[in-house]
């Protein structure tokens, strides 16, 4: 990531915009915006090398509040931006930021492409399991049965499970947040930024408005019994995520069968962390340079492309000419 030079530390502030913050009372989305602006000023991110792109949704406001660079595409396509910009300058963080239904739905298949290639990036996944924007329909995430107050019958679609989703798109750094455990949530972002590669972060987030199920007092209930919250962390078990170049078959075959395990576990216990992460794999940058040795070097921000006098230096005569009908 872009690190600022200036050895002034920054504040949690100083990566907040102009712009007044509106989401609804009690929103989960407030939460993740501190948490991802309090990780920047720890890390004294660059804003001038920092990038938010969004799609469509109640998260993807989220570019308008910080004072970085921001995109805010369409619907599910903003994975496709954000590797063109990434491609162009390899220089930038780029963050994608979406939601349960901007990028399980119409963007799914976006969001499984930038997963094949490891392109190094944080992806954070704003999870409230129904449409925010648009009255709270059943978003992708929304399990099987339920009926959240906004709609008319019980949700009769199965849920997609993103953690399974981005284990089996080829993620190389996937863990699962919640929006009202800033401190823990920012720790994970943290860890997501120094992973080489894409890091896909679920963010559990309550939607006050129309999700009444999965509230904000439901995910901090405890176990009257056993004294044990819902959400419990997975650095506080006997839990190994990360896959090293000395593990052997029987490692990898204990760490994905422990990461299958975690990410069925709902309801009563729900698993936060850090869940897998790879080093081993190449990113989309290195194998650029395996066929382009110079990239780093030369990559297209870099490229000149006109003159002094903003005329084109590219010279098409030779392939107009022999696009020439004799």
């Amino acid at each position: 990531m872009g690190i600022n030079e200036n050895p002034t530390k920054l504040k949690p502030s100083d990566f907040a915009s102009d712009q007044e913050v509106r989401w609804c009372p009690g929103c989960g989305d407030y939460a993740i915006l501190k948490a991802v602006q309090k990780c920047l000023a720890e890390l004294n991110a660059d804003t001038a090398k920092t990038v938010f792109v969004s799609g469509i949704g109640c998260a993807s406001r989220l570019p308008y509040y910080m004072s970085t660079y921001g995109f805010h595409t369409i619907h599910g396509r903003a994975p496709a931006f954000a590797t063109g910009i990434k491609i162009t300058n390899p220089e930038l963080d780029v963050w994608i930021i979406t939601g349960d239904g901007d990028a399980l739905s119409i963007g799914g298949n976006h969001l499984i492409h930038i997963l094949r290639r490891n392109l190094d990036c944080q992806i954070l996944l704003f999870n409230n399991e129904i449409y925010g924007l648009t009255k709270g329909q059943a978003s992708p995430t929304l399990k099987l049965g339920l009926q959240p107050k906004s709609l008319p019958k019980p949700n009769i679609v199965e849920a997609i499970n993103p953690i399974l989703l981005a284990f089996s798109a080829g993620y190389t750094f996937i863990a699962r947040g919640y929006s009202f455990d800033v401190k823990h949530l920012k720790e994970l972002i943290i860890k997501g930024i120094k992973h080489r590669g894409s890091a896909f972060i679920d963010v559990l987030q309550p939607c006050p408005t129309y999700n009444n199920l999965n509230t904000q007092s439901w995910f901090s209930e405890v176990d009257q019994n056993t004294k044990i919250p819902r959400t419990y962390k997975l650095e506080e078990i006997d839990y190994d995520p990360v896959i090293k170049e000395s593990d052997d078959e029987n490692d990898l075959e204990l760490k994905i069968n422990q990461l299958v395990k975690k990410a069925t576990e709902w309801g009563d216990k729900i698993p936060l962390g850090v869940y897998y992460q790879n080093e081993t794999v190449s990113t989309f940058e290195e194998r650029i340079i395996s066929n382009i040795p110079n990239y780093r070097s030369q990559n297209p921000v870099k490229q000149l492309i006109h003159s002094s006098k903003g005329h084109g230096i590219t010279d098409l005569t030779k392939h107009f000419d022999e696009l020439t009908v004799s």
